[in-house]
């Protein structure tokens, strides 16, 4: 069974750097885009960026744009989010996501596999 494991979440004050991981359990993953997804509290699941399979191409919400990057060790089976720069807004839950295709997608539905979450909280 295919699994995703993220790691890396805590507290954090308000200009501080963060950087999860997420580790899956299968090579399926090294064809396919992987994303990162938050959820606030009260609020729906959102896009915050993505990676194509072949680590080319980065997209990102306009919200971290700038702030937030998205990188993958297929190596190592391993996708990470460096998150600098954080404000009380970042806090949520954040979910790693393994697409159904090789390029990036901002839909929840283009994505079969998702982790547990990790929580991130930054105080201000």
């Amino acid at each position: 069974q295919v699994q995703l494991v993220e790691s890396g979440g805590g507290l954090v004050q308000a200009g501080g750097s963060l950087r999860l991981s997420c580790a899956a359990s299968a090579r399926t993953f090294r064809s396919k885009a992987m994303g990162w997804f938050r959820q606030a509290p009260g609020k729906e699941r959102e896009f915050a960026g993505c990676i194509t399979w072949n680590n080319l191409s980065t997209y990102y919400s306009d919200s971290v744009k700038g702030r937030f990057t998205v990188s993958r060790d297929n190596a190592k089976n391993t996708l990470y989010l460096q998150m600098n720069s954080l404000e009380p807004e970042d806090t949520a839950i954040y979910y790693c996501a393994g697409s159904k295709y090789s390029t990036c997608s901002y839909y929840l539905y283009d994505y079969n596999y998702w982790g547990q979450g990790t929580q991130v909280t930054v105080s201000s």
